[in-house]
């Protein structure tokens, strides 16, 4: 099943649902093998979020006063 487009909340969700049932089936998600449901997971999430145009940092990281 192809993936959805857009980078709502919604639509990277759904994505991470279908990589993950993808790998459930036949135990790959694209090219790679992961061994472990866990390992699935953080692929799949890198997957769509990457899909999306965004990144997994939840917030910017704060430069230091000197």
């Amino acid at each position: 099943m192809p993936l959805r487009k857009g980078s709502s909340q919604s639509a990277v969700s759904s994505n991470i649902k279908t990589l993950v049932d993808d790998w459930n089936k036949d135990g790959s998600i694209g090219t790679s093998h992961p061994s472990t449901k866990k390992k699935a997971i953080k692929q799949a999430v890198a997957i769509a979020l990457g899909k999306a145009g965004k990144s997994r940092n939840p917030r910017p990281r704060r430069h230091k006063a000197a």
